[in-house]
């Protein structure tokens, strides 16, 4: 099979990508023909011999999305594009359009999960605990902050992920900073009360049955940011399996595949908790999330039994189960 991965794109997270891409080549076995189709931040598609270190510029020449001319001869697409235009269901609807199976989630639940505010909505309609927010978009209303939360509170642009843009903000005058840093990535923002508490994630896999993986807890100096993240100085300690009971492990795995199907998700996808005084919460879902070497999507599935290259073929055998189950719903009346 050729398995198109497809990396870089223009989004703040592009790096962060091309880190996840070539994590999912090395993990590729045999059966798979790798195709390299990178994008570079001004939206340019290159198809290439390798992937770049620092961020896609050429190829070996450009790819033809003109219609009719399909997409290279791909059997799978494997999207590794963190971010918008990329998580946010626009290239799956390219996808789905050119009729291509493709891993992660579909159009909507992209969507869903890209946008924090939206997400948190749905999740809240179907009873799931959500952290509290406010939202603004183009100017922020500190007495409105200062009136619904204590300080400190997180600032986060509504439509990112890996922590860029996010803030946590301990007074006013950092509270504007925040918004003004998080403005420049999205021209909506959420502010939430920041938990005092446990970070904890689990990995989420499969299509109509989705399965949970163990849980994995991160304990940060201060908050997960960009650069705890991705950094090889980072001070955050990550801890797989998570040092909580089994009782709480089994409900945040329940809470983790209910939240997964409430935001209409599909493939593969990471969910994130906050527990504060034994209560849980749901922060968010990563539909693409991190697949490097330190990432915990694959880290915690490896825990869980499951080691890399199973999990990547995994999750192409889930998106041909998809693509096959929807071919067979009827296009004409």
């Amino acid at each position: 099979m050729n398995i198109a991965i497809i990396f870089g794109g223009k989004s703040a997270e592009h790096e962060v990508s091309l880190r996840s891409a070539r994590s999912i080549l090395d993990a590729l076995d045999d059966q798979f023909n790798p195709i390299l189709i990178g994008i570079s931040k001004k939206g340019e598609w290159f198809l290439c011999d390798k992937i770049p270190n620092d961020q896609v510029t050429e190829g070996r020449s450009e790819v033809n999305l003109s219609p009719g001319k399909g997409l290279l001869n791909v059997d799978v697409a494997f999207p590794v594009l963190h971010g918008p235009n990329g998580e946010d269901g626009t290239i799956q609807g390219l996808f789905r359009m050119m009729d291509i199976p493709f891993v992660g989630p579909g159009v909507l639940g992209s969507s869903i999960a890209m946008d924090k505010e939206v997400s948190k909505i749905l999740l809240k309609s179907k009873k799931i605990p959500v952290v509290d927010w406010i939202s603004f978009k183009d100017e922020v209303s500190v007495e409105d902050v200062e009136e619904k939360f204590d300080y400190p509170v997180f600032v986060k642009p509504a439509n990112l992920g890996s922590s860029v843009g996010v803030s946590k903000a301990k007074n006013r005058e950092e509270l504007m900073e925040a918004t003004d840093k998080a403005f420049e990535y999205d021209e909506k923002i959420i502010v939430e009360r920041a938990i005092d508490g446990k970070e904890l994630e689990c990995s989420v896999l499969g299509n109509l049955n989705p399965k949970a993986s163990i849980i994995g807890e991160i304990r940060p100096d201060d908050f997960y940011s960009y650069e705890e993240k991705y950094s090889d100085n980072s001070n955050t300690e990550l801890l797989v399996p998570a040092d909580i009971s089994k009782e709480l492990q089994k409900r945040l795995q329940k809470l983790a595949v209910r939240a997964f199907k409430a935001n209409m998700c599909e493939g593969m996808a990471r969910v994130d908790f906050l527990v504060e005084n034994q209560k849980i919460y749901v922060n968010e879902l990563n539909t693409i999330p991190g697949f490097t070497n330190i990432s915990m999507y694959p880290k915690l599935w490896e825990e869980s039994g499951l080691d890399f290259s199973d999990l990547v073929t995994e999750l192409i055998r889930l998106a041909v189960d998809r693509h096959d189950r929807r071919k067979k719903l009827k296009t004409t009346y």
